[in-house]
Parts: structure tokens; C-alpha cells; sequence
């Protein structure tokens, strides 16, 4: 299994709930771009995270997708759904080829019976998504599509980010390859507009772009910029 993040749902687990958890569900893959839950449809099952990143999302009127967030290993997937009883509010796709345990969402309310403390977890990371969202609403509010890019590769450096040594010395590369349409969907802007956004970086020498992959060579000025 791949490193948890830190603070995800199964980072959080005692050995014993862990171990609880396994015991109720069973393994599945997933290639890159598969979807696990359709928005809209009934919550049948909730997943964990094993390895792999997801990203979250919601379909637009006028088409296109507003990226809600981006997961990695250790989150909790689908779980509204199954507390509440509701259909889906969001979509969730595979980035790149990930493992999940899956269970039931009858199995799931068990196991939260089972364990109450668990409970507590679930309502402590539900807050921190309703404070994320808050911020991405007075982000869109406060910041061009510029900040705004420079934001979410502030966080995906601090997330998803390794070492990277070149000719100008110490940067982080992100290792989560999402296209411009994806990152457009994620900070509220045209695809257009994000392209204008990563050149301008680009030309301050604080990031080097490919196909699919970003170097931060300054993440202290992103940091600045996005602020």
C-alpha cells in the first residue's frame, strides 16, 4: 500500500479499528480515469483509498467539470452518501491506477456502530471540507485566475511533491498529472485562462511545465503570490 497522507481518514485509525475496517470489505483496482460513484446515483458502498489519487467532482449545466477536490491514499470516499441516505453529490474518478477497499454501505454503518470514536473522525473531516470550501469561495472572490492557479500548486507541491534536483538547483516536482482542463475545473476558470496563468509563472522562473508535469522551482514565491 502506498504512504497514507497525513490526517486521511485511515491515517487516523487505531490498529484495532484498522483492522475492524479490513475485516469488512474487500479489495478492488482501478485503472486511471475510472470512475468509482456517479453523481447522482444511490450511495451503495463507500471506499478507502489504498494507493492512487481520485479526484471529486461535479458536472456543470453548461458542461465541463468543477473539480471539487483532489484525494490520496488513506481518504475516505463516498461516505455522505451512505450516512445520509441521499443520492451522490459528486463524482469520483481515478488520476492514475489505484486500489480501494470497498464496503457495503450497510457494512459501513455497522462498522461505525462498532466504533464510535470513527464517528467522531468522519464529523472532524466533514468540518475541514465545509472550512475548505468556505476558502475556495473567498479564494475566487479575493484572487484572479493567476493566484488561483498559483494556489492549487502550492498545495499540490505540498502534497503530492518530490525532490527534484535540475540545473537550477533544489526544486519539488508534483507527481499528480492533471491536465489544464482539470486544473481549470478545480480553481473556477476558462482553460484559456489557465494557460495565461501557468505562462505568466512561467516567465518569473517560478515553475517549469510538460506534458502533464510541473516543477516548482520557487514555492516560497508561489506561497507569496497565492497569499
Amino acid at each position: 500500500m502506498s504512504a497514507l497522507e497525513p490526517g486521511s481518514f485511515l491515517a487516523e485509525l487505531t490498529a484495532a479499528e484498522r483492522a475492524d475496517l479490513e475485516s469488512r470489505g474487500g479489495v478492488r483496482s482501478f485503472d486511471r480515469g475510472e470512475t468509482l460513484f456517479h453523481e447522482g446515483e444511490d450511495g451503495l458502498w463507500v471506499a478507502v483509498l489504498l494507493s492512487g489519487r481520485v479526484k471529486a467532482f461535479s458536472t456543470r449545466e453548461q458542461g465541463g467539470e468543477a473539480v471539487l477536490g483532489v484525494r490520496g491514499p488513506g481518504a475516505l470516499l463516498g461516505e455522505v452518501a451512505a450516512i445520509d441516505g441521499q443520492p451522490r453529490s459528486a463524482s469520483v474518478k481515478t488520476l492514475e491506477p489505484a486500489r480501494a477497499l470497498g464496503l457495503t454501505t450497510a457494512d459501513f454503518r455497522a462498522y461505525l456502530a462498532a466504533n464510535p470514536r470513527v464517528s467522531f473522525l468522519i464529523m472532524k473531516m466533514l468540518c475541514q471540507r465545509w472550512r475548505e470550501a468556505d476558502r475556495g469561495r473567498v479564494e475566487f472572490g479575493m484572487f484572479d485566475a493567476t493566484g488561483r492557479v498559483a494556489q492549487r500548486l502550492v498545495e499540490l507541491a505540498e502534497r503530492f511533491g518530490v525532490p527534484y534536483t535540475g540545473e537550477g538547483g533544489p526544486s519539488v516536482q508534483i507527481t499528480l498529472n492533471l491536465t489544464q482542463e482539470e486544473l481549470a475545473g478545480w480553481v473556477g476558470a476558462s482553460r484559456e485562462a489557465v494557460s495565461k496563468a501557468l505562462r505568466t509563472l512561467r516567465r518569473h522562473g517560478w515553475i517549469e511545465t510538460g506534458r502533464r508535469s510541473v516543477i516548482v522551482h520557487d514555492l516560497q514565491a508561489l506561497r507569496r503570490h497565492a497569499r
